[in-house]
């Protein structure tokens, strides 16, 4: 099986599983020589039944997949830019997301061993902004909504999410070999294979406990899931011959102030937020914040709700989510432990 992206926060979790299964897992990096990005996923390897073997490919590269997937009858595509401050959306973000899915899934057309693809989405491709839950029929999101109010402009990542997605459903509508299941995560949190593992969630959670939202947050609400269950959603869509189309996978709707006090009564000594701002001081300080918001996504996203029916991955993947504060804790040690999070002078 091929996991591309194989350094990433998902990507550790999903061969963590595979390896724990026996499997043989190919791992595709930029550079399998670099024996620092990858020490994490050989000290996880030596220590589990399966095998690990590496590859060097490069996601904009045509072709540099095909010696990967040999042999392979699963590809996990997990390799995307999870970035969400670009000077360049369209460069930065859009073209490596949705050319990168084209050149994975045309490498899997021609390899003749693969019948399924497993692509790692996100709920953004679901929905852009918290206002668009008005618009639908239930009050809720679901795998058969797609995010129409994301642009180059307003909400970038979700934009080059949600296109990227909708070029891998394309190019497997016109495969006769293998199919496409889609796992859309919401916020994933919890502790990563490699304790420095980069992601926007790892930025949020270092930011809850530095000082930096000690007067407070934005009533800003999302779902949140844990990132063992999100390799786990992965590999049950790999192995389950019925699982079919887009699976959201999110434990728990949640909140910035919500993942606070989950932080607290561990944490407490921390500067970690324990109040709202009102709205129209968020709205006011916008330009000024540099935490990459606009008046706009204050405007369409802080004081809404947000909620999503994960019934489809229950049900037909058999998922069980575990609880978030156990999640949200073992991340923020893990970033203590590590050295990202220290207390502030006082």
């Amino acid at each position: 099986m091929l996991v591309t992206g194989a350094t990433g926060y998902v990507a550790g979790w999903i061969i963590h599983d595979l390896l724990a299964l026996g499997i043989t897992v190919h791992a595709a990096v930029r550079d399998p020589d670099d024996g620092a990005k990858i020490r994490h996923l050989n000290d996880m390897a030596a220590r589990l039944p399966g095998t690990i073997r590496y590859f060097k490919t490069d996601l904009l590269a045509d072709g540099s997949y095909a010696h990967a997937m040999q042999g392979c009858c699963v590809v996990f595509h997990t390799a995307s830019p999870h970035i969400l401050d670009v000077d360049d959306p369209r460069a930065n973000l859009l073209d490596p997301a949705e050319a990168g899915t084209r050149n994975v899934l045309n490498t899997a057309d021609r390899t003749s061993t693969v019948t399924r693809v497993v692509l790692t989405s996100s709920c953004a491709a679901i929905y852009g902004d918290n206002a668009d839950l008005a618009e639908t029929a239930d009050g809720y999101f679901t795998e058969f909504h797609w995010n129409a109010s994301s642009s180059l402009d307003h909400l970038p990542y979700s934009y080059s999410k949600t296109m990227s997605e909708r070029a891998a459903w394309s190019l497997a509508r016109a495969s006769r070999r293998w199919d496409l299941v889609v796992i859309n995560p919401s916020l994933v949190i919890g502790p990563a294979i490699n304790p420095h593992a980069t992601s926007a969630s790892v930025n949020l959670v270092r930011q809850l406990g530095n000082g930096k939202f000690k007067a407070g947050v934005p009533a800003l609400a999302f779902g949140v899931v844990d990132v063992r269950d999100v390799a786990d959603a992965h590999v049950r869509a790999a192995f389950t011959p019925a699982a079919h189309g887009r699976y959201i996978v999110s434990g728990h709707s949640s909140s910035l102030l919500a993942l606070a006090d989950a932080l607290r009564p561990a944490f407490g000594r921390y500067p970690l937020p324990g109040r709202v701002l009102p709205k129209w001081l968020v709205w006011l300080a916008a330009p000024l914040a540099d935490w990459s918001t606009t008046r706009r996504f204050v405007g369409h996203n802080v004081g809404l709700p947000w909620k999503a029916d994960n019934s489809k991955s229950v049900d037909e993947l058999g998922m069980s989510y575990r609880p978030i504060e156990g999640a949200i804790r073992a991340m923020f040690q893990q970033l203590i432990d590590s050295g990202q999070l220290r207390l502030p002078a006082p």
